[in-house]
C-alpha cells in the first residue's frame, strides 16, 4: 500500500508540472515570437476549458480503462504536448498542443481525487494535494534555470522528461493498483455513469459544484493577482511582490500538510470549517487599515486555510453522493473546480479596473460568503437525505 500511495503522489506531482510552466516561461515565450503580451490568455483558456471538458466525461473513460491506464494515458498526453510546445514556431502550433494539456489534466484529476476519496484516508487526499504543490513549484524553478541557459523551449523539454519519467513509473505500477488497494470491508463497488440530468437531480450536487468554484476562485484570485494588490495598494517592489506570493503557496501546501496531518483528530467538515474561518480573518487582515506587512500574512493565511478545503471537499464525495456515483460526481466536482480557476482572474481584472485596486480584498470576501453560504445549504440537504455524516 505505501508503495502504491507513492506511485499516486508522484504521478499528482506530473499532475502540476505543466500548470506553472506557462507563466513562468511566458515573459519569454512573446518575446521570442513575436506576440502581444496577454495572448497568453488564449492558451491558458484552452487548457482550462479542455481540463474542464476531460473532468465532464472522465467518469466513462475512467470506468472502461481503469485509473491507471488513464493516467499513464494523460500523463504522456501532456509530456507529448510539453514536447510540441518545446518546438512550436508560433501560437498556432501551441492552440491544439493546449487542448492537449488540458484534456491530459482533467482525466489525472478526476481519476486519482476519486480513487483516494475510494481506497483511501483524508489525511492522504491532503498529502496527494501537497504533491500537487511540489509540481507547481518545481516547474518554475526548472524554467528559471532553462531561462538562465538554454532557453525556455529547453525547460519545457525537461519538464517533459519529468512526465515520462512519471509515465513509466505509472505504468511499471499498474498491477499494484488491484493488488494493494485497500478495500473496505472488502466491498468493491461498480461505478455507475450519471448522465449530466442524472447530476443535476443529484440532491446537493449543484450546491458542491458553488463551493468548487468558489473555494478555487479565491485560490487563483490570490495567486495570480496577490502580488499586482501588493505593488498598486502597498508599494512593494516586483520582487517583494513575487516573494510575498511564494509564502502564499507556501501557505497552500502547509495548510493541506496540517490538515492532514490532524485529520486522526479532527473531522473532515470541522476541518473545513476551520478553514474557512481562517480565511475569513485573512481578509480581514487585508481589508484593515495596517502595515503593508499584515497584507503579506494575510494572504499567506487565505493559503492556509482555504488550501484545505478543496482536499477535505472531494474527500467527502463518496459519503455525500454515493460510492456508486463517486466517479461521475468527481469528475463534474473538477470541472466545476476549474471552472472556478477560469472566472477567478478575469473577475478581478474587471471589478479592480473599475473600481480600484483597493476592492480587491472584497472580492475575495465576496467569493468567501458564497462559498460559507453554499456549505451551509448543502449541509441542510444532506441532511435532508440523510447523507450528511459529521463523524467522517
Amino acid at each position: 500500500m505505501t508503495l502504491l500511495l507513492i506511485v499516486i503522489y508522484t504521478a499528482f506531482i506530473g499532475l502540476g508540472v505543466p500548470d506553472s510552466l506557462i507563466g513562468s516561461a511566458w515573459p519569454a515565450i512573446y518575446t521570442d515570437l513575436g506576440l502581444p503580451v496577454d495572448a497568453v490568455s488564449i492558451i491558458t483558456l484552452l487548457i482550462s476549458g479542455s481540463t474542464v471538458l476531460s473532468s465532464i466525461f472522465s467518469a466513462k473513460i475512467l470506468t472502461k480503462l481503469g485509473t491507471p491506464i488513464v493516467t499513464a494515458i494523460s500523463t504522456a498526453m501532456t509530456a507529448a504536448a510539453l514536447i510540441g510546445f518545446s518546438f512550436a514556431p508560433n501560437i498556432y502550433w501551441m492552440l491544439p498542443l493546449a487542448v492537449g494539456l488540458g484534456l491530459g489534466a482533467g482525466a489525472i484529476d478526476a481519476g486519482l481525487n476519486n480513487y483516494v476519496a475510494l481506497h483511501f484516508s483524508a489525511r492522504q487526499m491532503n498529502f496527494l494535494h501537497c504533491f500537487y504543490g511540489i509540481g507547481v513549484t518545481v516547474s518554475p524553478y526548472i524554467m528559471s534555470i532553462a531561462l538562465s541557459n538554454t532557453g525556455w523551449r529547453a525547460g519545457y523539454r525537461y519538464a517533459a522528461i519529468i512526465q515520462i519519467t512519471i509515465t513509466v513509473i505509472v505504468i511499471l505500477s499498474i498491477r499494484l493498483w488491484k493488488k494493494d488497494a485497500p478495500q473496505e470491508n472488502g466491498e468493491v463497488v461498480e461505478q455507475k455513469n450519471l448522465s449530466i440530468v442524472g447530476m443535476l437531480k443529484t440532491p446537493g450536487l449543484i450546491t458542491a459544484w458553488i463551493i468548487m468554484i468558489a473555494t478555487n476562485a479565491i485560490e487563483y484570485a490570490a495567486g495570480v493577482w496577490g502580488g499586482t494588490y501588493l505593488v498598486n495598494r502597498h508599494a512593494f517592489s516586483t520582487g517583494d511582490a513575487a516573494a510575498a506570493i511564494a509564502l502564499y503557496y507556501a501557505g497552500l501546501a502547509v495548510g493541506r500538510l496540517l490538515s492532514g496531518l490532524i485529520s486522526c483528530k479532527v473531522k473532515t467538515w470541522s476541518r473545513i470549517l476551520v478553514g474557512m474561518l481562517v480565511v475569513l480573518g485573512a481578509v480581514i487582515l487585508l481589508t484593515l487599515p495596517l502595515p503593508s506587512a499584515f497584507s503579506v500574512v494575510g494572504l499567506a493565511l487565505v493559503g492556509l486555510g482555504n488550501g484545505s478545503i478543496y482536499p477535505n471537499f472531494i474527500h467527502l464525495t463518496p459519503y455525500n453522493f454515493g460510492k456508486d456515483v463517486s466517479q461521475s460526481v468527481m469528475g463534474s466536482l473538477i470541472a466545476f473546480a476549474y471552472i472556478g480557476v477560469m472566472l477567478a482572474p478575469p473577475l478581478v481584472g474587471l471589478i479592480t479596473s473599475g473600481l480600484g485596486m483597493g476592492a480587491y480584498p472584497f472580492i475575495l470576501l465576496g467569493l468567501l460568503v458564497i462559498m460559507i453560504a453554499a456549505t451551509e445549504v448543502l449541509i441542510v440537504q444532506l441532511r435532508k437525505h440523510n447523507k450528511f455524516d459529521p463523524k467522517v
